[in-house]
């Protein structure tokens, strides 16, 4: 059965609508030509393939070259229990399946937010029906069912020293992941981009929508904040290829005092 992806954010739909909901939304966006909808054979015909990398042990990146969608880097965290993918890409091929296979397959696959769904059924289906985990408050964006999804809310250790929680913000189920043995045992948080690694690699960010600038209160950032800082950890991966390398914890709790402060008007002097 033919299953339809967004151009845009990369979300696999069936049957297929006049337009995405999750682009319609004041966080994502509509191209201005208009609605435009793929298939894998599509992209399969035009030339796509999944790029496979090394982010650290036990820590590899699937890109879609070229992208497809938003072009996340989705995460797979090897454990000896079985692997979770941390988001999820737009895309799929044999090749690509077959790398995962040979990383020892999946245990479980989850988005941190709508916008990273990709083609998560698909994945599922083709690696043999592994578990999709969907936060509850937000399984109103799904826009393909299976029977591999399961909702879920608060946290979840899902391997051994593989923790999921929603701190919420971006959307209210975004989820991290924190991987204790991560960081040669100093831990990782993967924050998709409910807190984003920024480019100086210094600072993270928090928004509702980054593409159309709308920020978080500095109420719900310090929650985040709070959320997340009852764990070990010393380096973030966001949803694409950036990364916090090293005092990742401290990073996240002095960038949601400063956002905080400037939406308090504490700065307002310097505008």
């Amino acid at each position: 059965m033919t299953f339809w992806i967004c151009r845009r954010c990369g979300v696999e739909h069936e049957p297929r609508p006049a337009v995405c909901a999750i682009c319609a939304d004041e966080r994502e966006l509509v191209p201005a030509d208009g609605q435009h909808w793929t298939t894998l054979d599509e992209l399969v015909a035009e030339g796509q393939s999944v790029a496979v990398e090394e982010l650290e042990p036990d820590l590899v990146g699937l890109t879609t070259v070229p992208d497809v969608g938003i072009g996340p880097t989705a995460k797979i965290v090897r454990t000896s229990a079985g692997n979770l993918m941390f988001d999820v890409l737009a895309y799929l091929d044999d090749d690509a399946v077959t790398a995962v296979e040979d990383l020892g397959g999946l245990a479980y696959i989850v988005a941190s937010h709508p916008h990273m769904y990709g083609v998560q059924v698909e994945w599922s289906r083709r690696l043999g029906g592994v578990p999709i985990l969907v936060s509850e408050a937000d399984a109103g964006w799904l826009a393909r069912s299976d029977d591999a999804v399961e909702l879920w809310k608060g946290d979840r250790e899902i391997l051994p020293g593989v923790t999921l929680s929603q701190p919420g913000g971006h959307f209210p189920g975004s989820v991290v992941a924190h991987w204790a043995s991560g960081a040669a045992g100093r831990g990782v948080l993967l924050g998709g981009d409910t807190i984003f690694a920024n480019p100086d690699r210094a600072s993270v960010s928090f928004m509702r929508s980054y593409p159309n600038r709308i920020p978080l209160s500095g109420v719900v950032v310090l929650r985040i904040a709070h959320h997340v800082r009852r764990f070990e950890f010393d380096r973030l991966y966001n949803n694409f290829r950036g990364v916090i390398p090293a005092d990742a914890r401290s990073i996240v709790l002095r960038s949601a005092e400063r956002h905080a402060a400037w939406a308090r008007g504490d700065f307002d002097h310097l505008t």
